[in-house]
């Protein structure tokens, strides 16, 4: 049987009137809270050059990039499944700057395949970077900020979960491993599979062996970051890491409406952080706790693009972030009648330059539209024949 033309692939929908205008009061919202944290709006292209786009990000977003052939110049092209590589390329080449640079951007990015079951193909990617600046006072901004973003959408209480990649890497610092055992150690730890844990380190030193066994029990509060420093192997690296987030989760344990945990295993997105990473929860509608914002340091993103500059930022999927507040009320219109009498057209006109909403009910039509809620009527005087809004 032949597929119906109106249908569409797996996980890529159409976004109807109501969610697409909160999407859109949302990513208005989203702008102006970066903004007025004196963060500047840029606007990649959603299609690079494969190579441009992909250079430094790891197998995992290559397996997530859509790739075609550019007609005019024969180059494989690629659909952006994330923006931030982007972004760092923006700030090395073409803006250049010296000391630091605040960047936000909004826009589609499409995914060959999903996480989980409801996800998109198509998220609508929000994001906001700081470049230039190594220091803790960098990571403090853009977790305050993803805060802020969030409750200016509605999303409140707020769950952040933080953790440090350094952490790992000082755990491991003493061997040298290949990149396959690396790599199945860095997944056996994303899951907190102790037994794979031991077998993956059983040639490995007994501190070692100890140490990654030990890290997946290493979750909770910020008093986690206490117990780190008690029972793993010290080094220089790993107390930097720890000095870190215990100063982090000093400066955060003040955040009013905010829960704050620890995670010393968390490995998600290994391959592009540098140091301190996080994540933000809240639940949605149904009460069910869903994830809306991920970020960190990613020192090293710039590099391949000749410039390697401290980064730190966070990015998140618009269309979740309507998922998980409730809808938003109609908005509030005014009726009118069709015609062609010069005074109606007027106060037609004068009213939209108000910046009032007025919906013109066309010959035999009545008004079907469900995005606006018509609590005014445009009416005519019988006496003065003057247009005059009355409350319905």
């Amino acid at each position: 049987m032949p597929m119906s033309a109106w249908v569409l692939p797996d996980h890529i929908a159409d976004v109807l009137p109501s969610e697409a205008r909160h999407i859109e009061e949302l990513r208005r919202g989203l702008l102006d809270t970066a903004r007025g944290y004196g963060y500047e709006l840029v606007m990649p292209p959603l299609i690079e050059h494969l190579e441009s786009l992909l250079t430094g990000t790891g197998e995992a977003m290559g397996l997530h990039t859509f790739k075609l052939v550019d007609q005019l110049s024969g180059r494989s092209l690629g659909l952006r499944a994330d923006s931030t590589p982007q972004v760092a390329r923006i700030d090395a080449h073409l803006l250049n700057r010296q000391g630091v640079t605040r960047l936000s951007y909004c826009g589609p990015v499409v995914h060959t395949r999903i996480d989980r079951p409801t996800a998109s193909r198509e998220p609508l990617q929000f994001g906001a970077e700081i470049y230039g600046h190594a220091g803790l006072e960098a990571d403090l901004e853009a977790l305050e900020l993803v805060q802020a973003c969030l409750r200016s959408a509605g999303v409140q209480p707020l769950w952040l979960d933080l953790a440090d990649v350094r952490v790992i890497d000082a755990v491991l610092a003493p061997v040298a491993l290949d990149a396959g055992r690396t790599s199945a150690i860095h997944a056996a730890l994303a899951v907190k599979d102790v037994a794979a844990l031991r077998e993956l380190s059983r040639d490995l030193p007994a501190a070692v062996q100890r140490d990654l066994c030990t890290l997946p029990q290493l979750f909770g509060d910020a008093g986690v970051i206490e117990e780190a420093r008690r029972v793993l192997q010290p080094s220089a690296a790993l107390a930097q890491a720890l000095d870190s987030l215990a100063w982090l989760t000093a400066q955060l344990q003040t955040q009013p409406a905010l829960r704050l945990s620890v995670d010393l295993a968390d490995l998600r997105g290994y391959a592009y952080y540098t140091g301190m990473r996080f994540a933000v929860f809240a639940q949605n509608p149904k009460g069910e706790p869903v994830e809306l914002a991920r970020g960190g340091r990613y020192d090293e993103v710039g590099a391949v693009f000749g410039r390697n500059r401290p980064a730190v930022g966070f990015s998140l999927d618009l269309k979740e972030i309507v998922a998980a507040v409730p809808p938003r009320p109609l908005v509030a219109a005014v009726r009118a009648p069709w015609g062609m009498d010069a005074g109606l057209r007027q106060a037609i006109a004068d009213l939209r330059r108000q910046g009032q909403t007025v919906v013109c009910v066309l010959p035999g039509h009545e008004h079907e539209v469900d995005e606006f809620h018509c609590d005014r009527e445009l009416v005519q005087d019988p006496a003065s024949g003057a247009w005059t809004v009355k409350t319905l």
